[in-house]
């Protein structure tokens, strides 16, 4: 199991790499990422190409829901970021979650 420094760290890499996409130029978007085996929610957001403000809670129904969530555990959140691991096949097995509305959905569709 990962430390939740090393989630965040991975988070705000990919989180950032995700904003600087053309497809989500403009974009605005709270994001989080819950982190199932360590029961935290890293949680920020998507402003004009930048990650902002990444933060880890608790996890519990007291956290806001985000724009766009990802449901993973820390290992798995780290083999993604690292490449080890591509998001496309993470998440056709459910090893990756990807939820967020329609339009989210279809600007996001590049990661898969």
């Amino acid at each position: 199991m990962a430390t939740l420094e090393q989630c965040m760290t991975a988070l705000e890499g990919f989180v950032g790499d995700l904003a600087a996409r053309p497809a989500l130029s403009g974009l605005d978007r709270t994001v989080s990422c819950r982190l199932t085996d360590l029961e935290q929610v890293v949680q920020g957001r998507l402003v004009n190409g930048t990650a902002q403000g990444m933060e880890a809670v608790p996890a519990g129904p007291s956290v806001p829901r985000a724009d766009i969530r990802i449901i993973t555990t820390s290992d798995d959140l780290l083999a993604v970021t690292s490449g080890e691991l591509s998001f496309g096949s993470a998440w056709a097995s459910g090893r990756v979650k990807l939820e967020a509305g329609l339009r989210d959905m279809l600007r996001l569709r590049a990661l898969l």
